[in-house]
């Protein structure tokens, strides 16, 4: 009797012990044809060196990558190549080598985020080399495609680099996104640094104001390629090369281009679990262009052109993001385009490369100030002496970027700032330069007294009291202090998260308010709020909401809005940001050009093939919502003013996740509702009848709209006849019409073309839209049970969609 209890306690321990990191027991490095690698599955190189699957670059944010096994000392994943960096997918994505030969991987919607765009009609298989290269091939061995033909930001040892290709370093260590920094082969076929973002792009490496031969570099090849061996020695068709410091066979190793802008080889120290850096491009960190945004200057923590690098905004102005350099600074005063109300400050040692209104040879200074005080774009200039002409010339900037303090500049830089404040950023900028060593010294006196007699018990035990209570405030602090750092780095680490893998971050009402020019253009109004136009601090054009209901609790909004901000799908407006100051509660959403379904409807500019495609559109963002997201959101307001359009008129659905977010072990059945929500002529009868609200008022409303772009006439407006309840008839008139129609005429092209919007008559194809009616009469059936899901519509509609 006790072997049995033995037994069963053994196998209740097992299963109770956490699982292992990696769930397949006999990992492979090789995908057959049609089949598929899941969010949890993974291919492993032959010698156990690289593995292929999603990475995680967040909460249910993936990329699919190939990394090194085993992780650094830090615990971090060593990423050489991802496929999706710019578009990260959920946990039910999946890659798919299809029965035609492509590579696909596909969001939890279905939809394509890359594509390796191969065609074969033999059986193909995706293998991971033991060199770390993922290759397409088919039965006869015959590489289709491979990933060192479309690299990241890294080199692998006998990765080619060609004109095709290019390594672009990520946004920020924890950002994988494309940054601003890229290696490749220009035009010449030189290889060549670039610093490329929104507002300016510059070559910075080899020195641009050297011709390629100057640079020991050569334009005469037509095939242009570099490489590094596993031995550490780079080369290229332009006759640059190197040697790692470590030269030799042994170590893995890595060229990448880093999100600093400099480009590093990489040896991998596997006692220590780290990377050394073995030979860097740039050994002087300022000379990259951009590293400390618009009007700020880079210098060094202390002398040494080989010190570490930091930023400084220029006198006059203040840092726009103190985590985030790239953003530069911007002026704490408003330049006058007046001649007479302008004024320069000399800064010593400092040079501003590129960007010059114009150049000025053998020039006065008081000829260069009155040429730049003539045009309000000049910021600034370079007065410098020229020693092979034995004159000066002018430099004239219209922008303040790649600013670059060092001793070996002798000229100085002139920034231009309001006169009237000259004084005052010269005398602070010197106070600020101004070092005061100690000069005076404490004189000792020696001179004697005499101590009185003291009661040695009394002494120790007024010091006794005194040490205890000062440990015990000591204590006190500490855990106070501890409590507080825990809750800061909790609140920070979310907001950092947040912020890398989406964008989504914290404004002050102050910012926003500047944003919308005090909430002045006003671009939409409903039920939960009002919407202003608004350009951002970083330029981006957005649509901000001005909640209604400002008595919700800081910290139930944070809560929600922070699963607000979590969801990501391309049919769903995307979320930038939140302000919640005392009574103000604001989200910031991306700004969508051709505005909302219903100002389209009414002006008339969708044709049919639009509208079918909008129809599949934000059906979409309704499954995902319902059936895909981290929780499952009713939107409860669906109609044509909530469905917004982008430049190429891809359907958006909006204001989702304000009226209720639904617990997942629910069943997504919800009826607990205070109040009813949505707007008359788009809501479910549910919602009158007490019955339980489930996604199947979405699927309703879904229906109504869709009625309503096939036939152009809004439920609020297409009333049944005879008397009845008003509500009824605003709510079923629409859809009773249609059916009328369509069992009045036995004719199907008939009642269509009746019912069909006058704008699009004899130019649509009548079969696609019955279907799409059909579709739309099931969803607005009064019984909830026999409507169709979200994903079951989709199902019916896309094999219809053009492609």
């Amino acid at each position: 009797m006790d072997t049995p209890i033995l037994i069963l306690l053994i196998s209740l321990l097992l299963l109770s012990s956490p699982p292992p990191l990696f769930s397949i027991s006999s990992p492979q490095d090789t995908l057959p044809a049609s089949s598929s690698l899941s969010v949890s599955d993974f291919l492993i190189s032959e010698n156990g060196i690289f593995s292929t699957g999603f990475h995680s670059v967040g909460e249910n944010a993936y990329c699919f990558s190939i990394w090194f096994i085993k992780p650094t000392s830090d615990n971090n994943f060593t990423v050489v190549w991802m496929a999706n960096r710019d578009q990260p997918v959920g946990r039910r994505s999946k890659l798919s080598l299809l029965k035609s030969g492509n590579l696909i991987l596909s969001d939890t919607a279905q939809f394509t985020v890359w594509s390796a765009n191969t065609k074969s009609l033999s059986p193909l298989q995706l293998q991971l080399l033991n060199t770390g290269n993922l290759v397409l091939r088919n039965q006869q061995n015959v590489s289709i495609w491979e990933s060192f033909d479309s690299p990241t930001d890294t080199l692998l040892p006998n990765q080619p680099m060609t004109r095709h290709s290019k390594l672009v370093s990520s946004r920020s260590r924890n950002n994988f996104s494309s940054g601003f920094y890229s290696l490749f082969f220009d035009y010449d076929n030189v290889l060549r640094l670039l610093f490329d973002d929104a507002e300016a792009s510059s070559i910075y490496w080899p020195d641009p104001w050297l011709n390629s031969w100057e640079a020991d570099r050569t334009t005469y090849n037509n095939s242009p390629h570099a490489a590094f061996s596993s031995s550490g020695y780079f080369r290229s068709s332009d006759q640059f090369k190197f040697k790692a410091s470590d030269y030799g066979i042994g170590p893995w190793r890595i060229l990448k281009m880093d999100v600093d802008g400099n480009v590093r080889l990489y040896s991998l120290d596997e006692e220590r679990r780290i990377w050394r850096v073995s030979w860097q491009a740039i050994s002087q960190p300022c000379k990259i262009h951009g590293v400390c945004g618009p009007n700020a200057m880079c210098n060094y923590d202390h002398p040494g052109e080989n010190a570490g690098r930091k930023c400084s905004c220029l006198p006059g102005y203040k840092a726009k993001n103190l985590t985030d350099w790239s953003l530069g600074c911007e002026p704490e005063f408003n330049l006058s385009c007046n001649a007479a109300e302008s004024g320069f400050i000399k800064l010593p040692h400092v040079e501003f490369y590129g960007y010059d209104i114009k150049f000025y040879g053998n020039c006065t200074y008081e000829k260069c100030e009155e040429e730049c005080l003539k045009s309000c774009r000049c910021y600034g200039f370079n007065f410098r002496y020229d020693s092979d002409k034995g004159h000066y010339n002018c430099y004239r900037k219209s922008l303040l970027l790649n600013g670059y303090r060092s001793p070996s500049f002798v000229d100085p830089f002139y920034l231009r700032l309001p006169k009237g404040s000259v004084t005052f950023y010269a005398n602070r900028k010197q106070e600020i330069r101004l070092h005061c060593p100690l000069t005076t010294q404490n004189l000792l006196i020696d001179r004697g007294y005499k101590k009185p007699k003291q009661n040695g018990t009394l002494q120790f035990m007024v010091w006794f009291a005194s040490a205890f209570g000062g440990f015990e405030i000591i204590c006190i602090c500490l855990v106070w202090l501890l409590l507080y750092k825990t809750q800061q780095r909790s609140s920070e680490n979310t907001q950092s998260y947040l912020q890398v893998v989406s964008g989504f971050r914290k404004f002050t009402y102050a910012e926003l308010k500047k944003a919308t020019r005090n909430f002045r253009e006003e671009i939409g109004r409903g039920g939960s709020g009002t919407v202003y136009k608004g350009v951002l601090s970083d330029r981006r054009v957005a649509a901000i909401k001005r909640l209604n209901e400002a008595n919700q609790g800081e910290a139930e909004f944070l809560a929600e809005v922070s699963i607000i901000g979590r969801v990501n799908h391309m049919n769903l407006i995307e979320i930038w940001g939140y302000c919640v100051e005392g009574n103000h509660r604001l989200l910031v959403y991306e700004y969508m050009e051709c505005g909302s379904l219903g100002e389209n409807l009414i002006s008339g500019t969708l044709d049919w093939e639009k509208r079918f495609d909008i129809a599949i559109g934000f059906a979409r963002g309704l499954a995902y919502l319902h059936e895909e997201c981290l929780e499952w959101v009713l939107h409860c307001d669906v109609k044509p003013q909530n469905i917004l359009l982008d430049s190429n008129f891809q359907s958006k659905v909006a204001d989702f996740g304000l009226s209720k977010l639904v617990n997942r072990g629910g069943g997504g059945k919800n009826s607990s509702f205070s109040r009813v929500r949505g707007t008359r002529g788009y809501m479910a009868p549910e919602w009158i009848s007490n019955l339980p609200i489930t996604s199947k008022v979405d699927v309703y409303s879904y229906g109504v709209v869709v009625l309503e772009m096939v036939t152009g006439k809004s439920p609020m407006t297409t009333g049944g006849q005879g008397s009845g309840n008003t509500w009824e008839m605003e709510q079923r008139g629409l859809a009773k019409w249609v059916r009328e129609k369509m069992n009045g005429n036995g004719d199907n092209e008939l009642w269509l073309e009746e019912i069909i919007d006058p704008v699009m008559k004899g130019k649509c194809d009548l079969r696609k839209m019955g279907i799409l009616v059909q579709v739309a009469l099931e969803c607005v059936k009064d019984d909830k049970d026999a409507r169709p899901t979200m994903s079951q519509v989709i199902e019916r509609l896309l094999p219809h969609q053009n492609r």
